[in-house]
C-alpha cells in the first residue's frame, strides 16, 4: 500500500503528481537506484485522468482509456507493471446523430442510407470542393477540419461534438488540436475501409499501425486502466520509495547556492518539505508556474492565458444485463447536454459486478464552478436518466442508482494564443531551472494520450540519468516518435518502435 505519512524529507527526484507520466517516471528511476518521492493530491486514487473510481463494487474508467501505442518501449512497459492482467477487448463506437446511429469506422453503405442519397451526394460535393480549392490560410480547428473533409461532413460530424467538448466556437480553437488528433485519418481511406468491409471483401483486422482511429481491437487491464497505476505505486513503494497520497504542491523553490530544490506539500497532517536534486511536475502548467518561488516572469504573463476543459463522468446503474455492445457512444445531437456514453462493461465484465445490471458513464464536459459543474449529484443523476431515455438508449424507470465522478483540468485548451503562452513558459522555465521536468498532458499543455505522457517521462528520466537534457521530450509527438538534442547537435527523429540506443555518456 501506499506511503501516507510524511516520510523522508530527502529525495533525489521528487514528483508532482501520481498519473501516468508521474508514476512512469518514479518506477523507473526506482528500478535506477534513485531515492524518490512523489506526492498526489488525491486522497484515495493514483491514475490521475487514468484512474479507476470504485463505487459499491462497480468500477468506473475516467474517460476509456485503450492500450495501444506504436511506442514498443511503451507496450514493454506496461506488460513489465501489469503481466498478467490484460485482455483483449474489440473495438466498437458508433456516433448519435439525428436519432440514427452511425459506425465508426463508417460503414459505406450505412451511411449512406442514414444521410439518404441527396445529403451523401451534398457531402462528397462538399469534400470534392474542398480538395479542389482547399483555404490556403489554415488558422482554426474549422478551417482545418473543412480542409479535410469538406463543409457538409464538418458539420456534421465534427462541429456540433468538439463544441460541446471545448466549450468555445470552432473557429476560434487552434488547428494544431485537429493535427494532432484526427491526423492519421484520411476520409479516402476511412471510405474505402467501410466500403471493403461493408462489402465482406476486407478480412485483415486493423493492428491500427496505419491510423489508431480505425483500430478494431485494443489491451485493457481487466479492472480498468487505474490497475496498471495502482500496480506501478505498489512497485515504487516496494523498491523503497514514497507515493504521499492527498498532497498537494503548495510551494517549490531552489536553493541559488547548492541549486537543490524545496518543495512544499500541504498534506492532512500540515505541511511536508521535501529536500531534492530533481523535480519532475505533472501538474498543470498554470499552477506550477504560479507556485514557483520567486514567481518567474512568465508566471504574471503567459501562465493565467492558459485554459482548461474540465469534465464530469455520471455513471448509472441499469437494470438490464446489456444495453448496447459499444465501448462508447459518441453524442453529435444538440438535443442534449451529454458527449459521450461509455459502456462499461464492454470495457472489461468485470467492471460490472452484477449481471443483471448495465453501467453506463455519461460525459458532461464543463467548466470548473459552471452550472453543470456545480450541480447536485442528484440533479446530474436526473440529468443523465432522462437523457438516456431522450436517445432511446434505456428508459427512466430502469436506472436503480447514479453515482457522480468530477474530473478538473481534463483537457488543455488549445486556443489561438495557447502555443505562444506555452512556449514562453517553457523557454523561461528551461533556462532558470535545468533540473525542473515538465511532463504529461497539464505538466506540457499538450492534450497528449497516456502512451505519449509515458514517453515524455521515460525520456525525462534518461536525461536525469545523463545528467543533460540529452532527448528533447517536446518532440514526442501523436505518433510517439522523438527528437534527439544532446550536445553533439544531432535532429534527427528517431521511430520508438525500434530500439534507440541512448547516447547519455557522450551528451553527459
Amino acid at each position: 500500500m501506499p506511503d501516507n505519512q510524511n516520510g523522508p524529507t530527502s529525495a533525489d527526484v521528487a514528483i508532482i503528481g501520481a498519473g501516468p507520466a508521474g508514476l512512469t517516471a518514479a518506477y523507473l528511476l526506482t528500478k535506477q537506484g534513485y531515492r524518490v518521492t512523489v506526492i498526489e493530491k488525491d486522497p484515495v486514487y493514483v491514475g490521475g485522468i487514468s484512474r479507476t473510481v470504485e463505487h459499491d463494487g462497480f468500477r468506473f474508467d475516467i474517460g476509456g482509456h485503450r492500450f495501444f501505442s506504436k511506442a514498443q518501449e511503451v507496450v514493454d512497459l506496461w506488460n513489465e507493471i501489469l503481466p498478467d492482467d490484460f485482455i483483449q477487448r474489440p473495438r466498437m463506437s458508433r456516433i448519435y446523430y439525428e436519432g440514427r446511429y452511425y459506425s465508426y469506422p463508417l460503414r459505406a453503405f450505412e451511411a449512406l442510407f442514414n444521410l439518404g442519397i441527396v445529403r451523401s451526394a451534398l457531402c462528397m460535393a462538399s469534400y470534392a470542393k474542398a480538395k479542389l480549392l482547399p483555404n490556403r490560410t489554415v488558422r482554426s480547428f474549422e478551417d482545418w477540419t473543412v480542409n479535410q473533409f469538406g463543409h457538409k461532413l464538418y458539420s456534421i460530424f465534427f462541429k456540433t461534438y468538439t463544441e460541446k467538448v471545448w466549450g468555445m466556437p470552432c473557429d476560434e480553437m487552434s488547428a494544431d488540436w485537429a493535427a494532432q488528433r484526427i491526423k492519421g485519418l484520411s476520409l479516402g481511406a476511412a471510405v474505402l475501409d467501410g466500403l471493403k468491409r461493408s462489402l465482406g471483401l476486407s478480412k485483415a483486422p486493423n493492428d491500427g499501425m496505419a491510423a489508431k482511429t480505425l483500430l478494431e481491437t485494443f489491451r485493457y487491464p481487466r479492472l480498468g486502466p487505474g490497475m496498471m497505476w495502482e500496480a506501478a505505486r505498489d512497485k515504487v513503494v516496494a523498491g523503497g520509495n514514497h507515493v504521499l497520497m492527498g498532497h498537494g504542491l503548495k510551494q517549490l523553490s531552489q536553493d541559488q547556492k547548492t541549486g537543490r530544490w524545496r518543495l512544499t506539500a500541504t498534506g492532512p497532517d500540515g505541511d511536508v518539505v521535501i529536500d531534492a536534486d530533481h523535480v519532475i511536475s505533472s501538474a498543470p502548467l498554470r499552477e506550477l508556474a504560479a507556485r514557483l518561488h520567486p514567481l518567474p516572469a512568465a508566471a504574471l504573463t503567459a501562465a493565467p492565458s492558459l485554459k482548461y476543459r474540465d469534465f464530469l463522468t455520471v455513471a448509472l446503474k441499469i437494470r438490464s444485463k446489456d444495453l448496447f455492445p459499444d465501448n462508447w457512444i459518441y453524442i453529435h445531437d444538440s438535443k442534449v447536454r451529454v458527449g459521450r456514453v461509455q459502456n462499461f462493461r464492454s470495457w472489461s465484465p468485470e467492471m460490472v459486478p452484477d449481471p443483471d445490471l448495465a453501467c453506463v458513464g455519461l460525459e458532461y464536459f464543463c467548466f470548473e464552478g459552471d452550472g453543470l459543474w456545480s450541480s447536485s449529484d442528484a440533479d446530474l443523476v436526473r440529468l443523465a436518466t432522462d437523457e438516456m431515455a431522450i436517445l432511446g438508449l434505456c428508459r427512466a424507470e430502469d436506472v436503480v442508482g447514479g453515482v457522480v465522478v468530477r474530473q478538473e483540468k481534463a483537457y488543455p485548451v488549445y486556443d489561438d494564443d495557447y502555443a505562444a503562452h506555452v512556449a514562453a513558459l517553457r523557454t523561461e522555465l528551461e533556462a532558470r531551472y535545468p533540473t525542473l521536468h515538465m511532463v504529461g498532458r497539464n505538466g506540457m499543455h499538450r492534450y497528449n494520450n497516456q502512451d505519449h505522457a509515458m514517453m515524455t517521462a521515460m525520456l525525462t528520466v534518461r536525461n536525469i540519468a545523463a545528467g543533460a537534457r540529452v532527448y528533447d521530450i517536446w518532440g514526442v509527438n501523436e505518433d510517439a516518435e522523438y527528437h534527439e538534442s544532446g550536445a553533439e547537435g544531432e535532429g534527427a527523429a528517431l521511430a520508438s518502435v525500434r530500439a534507440v540506443p541512448v547516447r547519455a555518456a557522450r551528451a553527459a
